[in-house]
């Protein structure tokens, strides 16, 4: 079993969700999450003000699947979220030991 772990931009997650559903992903966690790279913060106005944010605003999606759905799910994300410029983003692919449905107590596959 392995966690798919993408930061994508909140702008592409509509095609990111898209493609994932093309290829049979239905469900994954999404969480807001803040960062810091080499795009550098932005600028933000709030009630006429401008403010300089040093973190920038994206979505983590997290995804529990099957070894042999990896590289689909990889290239879904990638051709959908890609923008090509600096900030698109990273995928981290991570090995998962145990999973347990809570409901059912399904362990396992059957508990994705």
């Amino acid at each position: 079993m392995k966690k798919i772990e993408a930061i994508i931009r909140l702008s592409r997650f509509d095609k990111v969700r898209d493609a994932l559903a093309d290829i049979g992903v239905n469900f994954f966690t999404l969480k807001d999450v803040k960062g810091f790279g080499l795009q550098g913060g932005t600028k933000m106005m709030y009630r006429g003000s401008v403010y300089d944010s040093d973190y920038i605003a994206r979505l983590q999606i997290d995804i529990l699947t099957t070894e042999d759905k990896v590289d689909a799910i990889i290239d879904a994300v990638v051709s959908s979220g890609r923008t090509g410029e600096v900030g698109d983003g990273k995928i981290s692919v991570l090995d998962i030991s145990s999973v347990t449905r809570i409901r059912t107590g399904e362990i396992g596959m059957s508990a994705i």
